[in-house]
This record gives structure tokens, sequence and C-alpha cells, in this order.
């Protein structure tokens, strides 16, 4: 094969420190077995950033990041204004936390021009590239203009909404033309695939190919499901150490013998925050018997505080954790601890490990690895349960899991009683059943699939005839067993 060539918005340069949540925990495994090129934005900021027509290249190991700047006004119309205004709360079904306007989405086109004209003099004629997230989405039509013929695949990793939810956006159909560009799509689930499909048939006029492909004029486009994993034995290993680490033994000091709910999100509108508190209220009010019994850590790392719904979600997450403890709280007990900060991954998995309840309640959510990881992290011999929001993807393998209707505050407060209350023996059935569907499975082998998938495409392309049918069929990752 040729070389493999990242493309996202954020590079995950190694620096020694705990890896990042989400995409760079999922790629990270390939990228260092694999090597190649990652490409994307650097994290700063420079007044200049659009003169400059050569990325910083630092190699590491097997791998070669390149990164390149954004503007200040690039960063807030692009990345603020468009990526996490619109398109973000757009792709989880949420229209009325979208902002839209025309020149942020000008500047946003702009960028993945620029993206596509930097990476444009590191390409070689036999590289593979793989495009992520909702950033890029008119990163593959960019290239395509620019003559690059090799194959272009293109990962989501946040949900893809239904034909109606996407016509509330202008230039749907050109959106979905430019991800037409690419020789195979990957989502999530199954319905984020469906989605994606009914949409190009209604909004952009492609055609449903016998076996679950697309046709667009004259190509020809693979659609496919890779349910995006984690390295759940490594995960185990470290919950495992972690639990006899100085902040797990401190955290389990201060809790007394008490019950530990936790939950671990970025400080999102997506993740149901303000529900899952008013679910956790609900529990203080409707079971009093968990009084004093049980203690609710809620890590909700800061995150896109230049956007207003991130700002004004954390005003509303402490003025209801001010209420829960100041209604119920005790001098000797505080219910809920909030945290706007994230720890190290280490001292999460020990914390996931020591928590009876793990409380995993995102509005939507295209995959979930919080909730794979805190499963990962049990003791086989004396689990905690998952509670888990059905809107998750996680939810399609984590069935054994309490699914339960994040927006539902009396669901949310029923599950955690039922969860508080539950036997050992049904907490391990459980348990097992959820470790069943992981453990086979890892970052690793899903990079793989995808790309394993998406060179088939250039061997397609390579033996294909003028006017010959070719016969694309949706692509699903099957995990390799252990």
């Amino acid at each position: 094969m040729g070389r493999l060539v990242v493309v996202s918005n954020r590079v995950s340069i190694p620096q020694g420190e705990d890896k990042a949540g989400g995409l760079a925990v999922a790629l990270n495994a390939l990228m260092e077995h694999q090597g190649g090129l990652w490409f994307g934005w650097s994290g700063h900021t420079s007044d200049d950033a659009a003169a400059v027509k050569t990325p910083r290249i630092v190699s590491h190991g097997s791998v070669e990041y390149a990164t390149m700047d954004l503007s200040p006004e690039e960063l807030n119309s692009y990345y603020n204004d468009f990526s996490n205004a619109t398109l973000w709360p757009l792709l989880h079904s949420l229209p009325e936390q979208m902002h839209f306007d025309r020149h942020s989405l000008h500047v946003y086109r702009a960028v993945n021009d620029r993206f596509a004209d930097m990476l444009l003099g590191l390409l070689r004629p036999t590289d593979t590239i793989w495009i992520h997230d909702y950033h890029l989405l008119a990163l593959a039509a960019s290239l395509r203009l620019r003559n690059i013929r090799g194959p272009i695949g293109f990962f989501l990793h946040t949900p893809f909404p239904s034909p109606d939810m996407l016509g509330s956006i202008p230039e749907d159909s050109i959106f979905i033309r430019d991800l037409l560009a690419a020789d195979l799509l990957g989502f999530q689930t199954s319905n984020d695939a469906e989605n994606f499909v009914a949409s190009a048939q209604r909004i952009a006029g492609a055609a449903r190919l016998p076996g679950g492909g697309l046709q667009l004029g004259r190509r020809k486009i693979r659609v496919g499901v890779f349910p995006v994993e984690i390295e759940p034995a490594e995960f185990a290993s470290m919950a495992e150490q972690a639990c006899a680490s100085p902040e797990t033994e401190r955290l389990r000091r201060s809790l007394d013998g008490q019950s530990l709910i936790l939950g671990v999100d970025r400080m999102d509108p997506t993740k149901g925050l303000r529900h899952r508190l008013s679910g956790f209220r609900r529990l203080l009010e409707s079971h009093p018997q968990w009084h004093r019994q049980t203690t609710f850590l809620q890590i909700a790392a800061e995150s896109r505080q230049d956007v207003d719904a991130y700002q004004d979600l954390r005003a509303d997450l402490e003025h209801a954790a001010g209420a829960i403890n100041s209604n119920f709280g005790e001098p000797d007990w505080v219910p809920l601890r909030l945290l706007a900060r994230a720890g190290s991954r280490e001292a999460v998995s020990g914390y996931m490990r020591e928590a009876r309840v793990g409380l995993v309640t995102p509005l939507r959510d295209g995959m979930n690895l919080v909730a794979k990881e805190y499963v990962a992290a049990q003791n086989p011999e004396n689990p905690g349960v998952l509670v888990l929001s059905r809107f998750a993807g996680a939810a399609r393998q984590l069935g054994a899991a309490i699914l339960v209707n994040p927006v539902d505050p009396d669901e949310i407060a029923d599950a955690l009683d039922t969860a508080l209350k539950m036997s050992r023996p049904e907490r391990q059935d459980r348990w097992h059943a959820c470790w069943e569907a992981i453990r086979g499975s890892s970052a690793l082998d899903w990079g793989r699939a995808f790309v394993a998938a998406l060179e088939r495409t250039d061997g397609e392309r390579d033996v294909r005839r003028p006017g010959a049918e070719i016969r694309l069929v949706s692509q699903t990752a099957t995990p390799k067993a252990s």
C-alpha cells in the first residue's frame, strides 16, 4: 500500500503527556503502528497564517506531523462559529442551538481550501488520504479540484442527521456533493449511514446502487459503518493499576463508604449535562434513602470557551450544582461534586473502577468512548453499572447497560436507583455482556478496517473499464476476535 495521510482539524503530536480523548485516542494506535503523515491545524493562531505556504513538520517515530496555523478571524469564523455553533448542533439534531451566518460559511470553505493548498505540496501520487470529521466536510471536493485522483476516505465521528434536519442549513446539497467526492464515507452506526444515503438521494440527487453504494453522475461511492473502538485490555490494565494510585485513594477516603456515581464529559450542550443534574436531583427527591449513601462526581472539562452556548452551559451547571448542594447537602455531606477541568487519563480510569455507577447520558452522540472505557475499567468480580443514553452510538453495542432517555429526569433517577440497588450477580452478568461486546475490538482494528476498505476502492478504480458497472457494497467493519 501507499503512504497513509490522515487529515483532521487538530493534530495530536506526542509530547509525553496523556493522550486526549475521542479522535486522537482512536487514531494514535493506527498511526503509531503504520506510520505516515498526519496533517491539520496546530492549535495556534497567527496574523500572517494565510500568507504561510509551507506547513511545519515534526517527525516522531515513523509518523510525520505537519501543521498550519489559523488566523484569529479563521479561528472565530471557521472553528467557533461555523464548525461548532452551526455544524455541531446540526449534526446532533439540536437546531435550537444552531447559529448561522453566511460570512462564517464563506470562511469555513476558504479554510477547507487552504487545508487542500497546504496539503498539496506534501502529497505523493500513491498516497491514501483519510479525512476526519465535520470541520473538513468540503476538503475531499477541494482536493479533487486540485487534481488529486488517489483514494480519499472520509469518516464522520459525530452522528449524521435526517434529511429534513440537514435541510435546515443553506447549501445542504453542496455539502453532500462535497462529501461524495470521497471514495469511501464512514459512519459510526447504521442509522447515521442510512441518514446520509437518504440525504444524498433526496438533497443531492444521488442514486442508491444495489448493495448499498451511491452514484452521483459518473462517480460511485462506498458507504460503510465503522464503530470507533478503544483498546479495552490496555484501558483495563491502566484502571487496575490506577485503583491503587494516590488520586484514587484520596477519592476513596473522601467517600467514606458511599457509592460513587461518576460522569466524565466535555462541557458541551450535546452531553445532556443539564438533564443529568436534574435526574440526580430527582433521585434525591424521590429516593431519600440515598441521602448520605451516595455522591455524584461530574467531571466536565471546559471546552470551546469562546462559543456562547458553552458559556451559558457552564453558568447553568454551576447554578444547578449549587442548588442541589444547598437544598440536599449537610455539613458533612456534599451530594454533588462538579469539576470544570479534565483529570489525567490514568486518574480518571481509577475513578471509573471505583464508581458503582457510570452515568453517560448524551442527548445524542456519534459513539461515546467514555461508555466503553467505563466498562473496560471495571473489576470483573465486583463491577459497577453503566447507565447509558439510548441515543449514544455506543448503545448499539452496550445493550446490557441500563438504557435511558437522556431528557427524562425521572427515568434517569429510576435508573440510578436500580443501579445502586443492583445485586452483585446481576451487575456481573450485565458487565460481562458489555465486556464481550468490546473485548474483541480495538482502535487499531477499527483504523485498519477503514483503510483496507478504502484501498479496495483504489483497486476497483484501477480495473474499471469505461462503461463497466461496478457493484459497491456497504462496508461494515467486523471486529477481530481475540
